[in-house]
């Protein structure tokens, strides 16, 4: 197979994280497994001294077998007689040296590594025990190959994998996965033309997703390892709830699933398991997937008496507290649905606006798309995992930021987000997209998760559920983000970006309601025009996020409008604005604009004898227009709204 640009940072990443000096390589046993149809696949054998019939572990990869010449997973790097396994690496039937054997009617992928660990139980060395690892494409033919049930399968570790190939996976809300597409092809899996020739939810999708899903087809161990930055998250979590469901009884309750704080990993340094993870770093997490996968091996293909057996369902990482947690399912019981509010003026809070008629627009051209700057791309040439959005995303004029005030106790979150906003267009199609971050006390506003509705597919994904918008009518925008475990900590922030493009992550919608992709092009431009969105903040139309949260009370020190002991009168005002309050004794008084620029600050103490206090200000220079009061008192703060006339 031709190399492509694509996978030269895999052989880079090889050499950085063995720290190989001088290109010392490995010299396996070079050989060929016999397939059902009679070609044959490459295969490096590696065999620790010592070991003369023993468990072995197979690695099934499209990215050329040669590469792990350079260092072996699992912890072994060159000291491959330190490993208590065989390890043989098979490359895919088409790739690199198994490239003789591809024929238009071969064998599935699954029916190869059938025969793959059929033959290896079969010789000398095996003591016809056969495990496999291995992530991504590596980890999603492990469940292909399991689903047909070879006798000498023992159990298998899928990385950041699962089996299924389902239509939001490329298309997710209708809109593609421009550099994950991309990233694919330049792989050298040709998925583009088939996607591309359905590119809404079609019968083809349905059968390819009923083909693809078979957890009662799971007949052996699994422990499933994944990343809270990585892109499988949404298709992982569920896999692993319907094999504890769905598989044979005697096997339900051997399946284990580890969550860390990783990324998907590829290319550049971060990968499973590392300590860095985009701009955070994370110690306490390195090789956790190593060790327990090899406790699992250790178990399942040793029969030690480790403690396996016993140990939790679900293992996980809670970021932000930095500490492993561990529960029978995930998400766990115990989150509450908790709603954050927008505001004009970029608040968000647990409060209902009380007033109609707020609105904030959005500006979109599509030559100028918002960058993606991070999260769970997998295109190499991008960030991969948690980056600052200040200064290239929210720096930017085509955005709305909403942001709760500083918390007062930590928010755990655990699961999925869900984002809801009343939206508009001046066009009859575009996107609304979101991205969840966490804002630190130094100001940076770090990435946690993402995601995107394509406003023609707001009712569906089949062709029928379709429908374009009718200019500046007032409609539905909701959509769930990824799951994630994170606890917001007191001192931060939690903040939503709101933009009309995450590129390439997405696709770039044209905004013109006509062919997504001319020319089955998946980044196409043809007479793009811009648009001016609007996102509804009011009492009537309001946009809000839900986050399930485990027992969080008012932990943002904003009170906003409701139950607010500060009055102010009149409103509308023209020249004097009067600010009293019964409650309030020692204030700082600010005015911001629409912005969030302060306009006016003053700092009032308490008049002796009086529980009422009261301040006149003069705003007779303002502009006409919408402002914010805020009134603060011992770290709370107390936010009206006012108009000047």
């Amino acid at each position: 197979m031709k190399k492509t640009l694509y996978s030269f940072p895999i052989l880079f990443f090889f050499l950085f994280i063995h720290s190989i000096s001088s290109f010392a390589i490995l010299n396996p046993i070079v050989d060929s497994i016999p397939m059902s149809d009679g070609r044959k696949l490459a295969a490096d054998i590696y065999i620790p001294t010592g070991i003369t019939q023993g468990p072995t572990i197979l690695i099934q990869t499209p990215y050329n077998r040669t590469l792990y010449r350079f260092g072996l997973p699992l912890g072994i790097g060159l000291n491959v007689n330190t490993s208590n396994y065989i390890i043989v690496v098979v490359d895919w039937r088409g790739f690199y040296g198994s490239v003789a054997a591809a024929h238009v009617g071969a064998p599935s992928l699954g029916a190869d590594g059938y025969s793959s660990v059929e033959w290896i139980a079969q010789q000398a060395w095996s003591n016809g025990k056969v495990g496999t690892w291995g992530p991504s494409a590596l980890g999603r033919v492990q469940f292909q190959t399991a689903q047909k049930n070879p006798p000498h399968l023992v159990c298998i570790c899928p990385l950041v994998a699962a089996p299924q190939y389902d239509y939001t996976e490329y298309f997710p809300h209708g809109c593609l996965r421009t550099e994950y597409l991309e990233q694919l092809d330049g792989l050298g899996f040709g998925m583009s033309p088939l996607l591309m020739a359905h590119t809404v939810h079609d019968n083809t999708w349905t059968f390819v997703e009923n083909a693809n899903y078979y957890p009662d087809s799971i007949r052996v161990p699994c422990f499933m390892i994944g990343g809270w930055y990585d892109h499988t998250i949404e298709f992982m979590l569920p896999f692993f709830a319907a094999i504890r469901t769905n598989s044979p009884l005697n096997v339900r309750d051997q399946h284990r699933l580890l969550m860390g704080p990783w990324v998907h990993g590829g290319h550049g340094t971060a990968q499973v398991g590392s300590a860095l993870q985009g701009q955070l770093s994370y110690p306490n997490a390195v090789d956790w997937d190593d060790s327990l996968a090899l406790r699992f091996f250790d178990y399942q293909l040793r029969n030690l008496a480790n403690n396996w057996d016993t140990s939790p369902f679900v293992t996980y990482y809670q970021m932000g507290e930095n500490a492993w947690q561990n529960s029978t399912a995930y998400p766990p019981a115990g989150p509450v649905n908790t709603d954050f509010y927008f505001y004009l003026g970029g608040m968000m809070n647990n409060t209902l606006p009380i007033l109609n008629g707020d609105s904030v627009g959005l500006f979109y051209n599509p030559l100028d798309p918002s960058p993606t700057i991070g999260g769970p791309t997998l295109r190499s040439d991008l960030q991969q995992g948690p980056y600052d959005q200040v200064d290239s995303v929210e720096s930017r004029n085509d955005i709305l930021i909403f942001t709760t005030n500083t918390l007062t106790q930590n928010a755990v979150m655990k699961g999925s987000a869900t984002v809801h906003m009343k939206v508009a267009s001046n066009k009859t199609d575009t996107d609304f997209d979101v991205r969840l971050t966490d804002v630190y006390p130094d100001g940076r506003s770090m990435l946690v998760n993402d995601g995107v509705m394509r406003m023609r597919f707001r009712n569906g994904n089949t062709a029928a559920d379709t429908s374009l918008l009718t200019p500046d009518l007032i409609y539905d925008c909701s959509f769930s983000l990824p799951a994630t475990s994170l606890t917001f900590l007191a001192g931060h922030k939690i903040r939503v970006d709101v933009t009309s493009s995450n590129y390439p992550r997405f696709n770039r919608n044209m905004n013109t309601g006509g062919p997504m992709y001319p020319g089955n092009s998946l980044d196409s431009l043809v007479n793009p025009v811009t648009a001016i969105n609007t996102v509804y903040v009011n009492h009537t139309n309001y946009s809000y996020i839900t986050l399930p949260l485990v027992g969080f009370s008012m932990g943002v020190n904003e009170l906003g409008f409701k139950n607010n002991p500060v009055k102010i009168y009149p409103n509308p005002a023209t020249n004097q604005l009067t600010v009293y309050s019964e409650q309030v004794t020692v204030k700082e008084i600010t005015i911001e604009n629409v912005l969030g620029e302060t306009l006016y600050r003053s700092t009032l103490a308490a008049s002796t004898g009086s529980a009422t206090q009261a301040s006149t200000i003069d705003i007779s220079q303002l502009p006409k227009g919408i402002y914010f009061i805020k009134v603060i008192e011992n770290g709370n703060t107390f936010t009206s709204k006012f108009v000047k006339q």
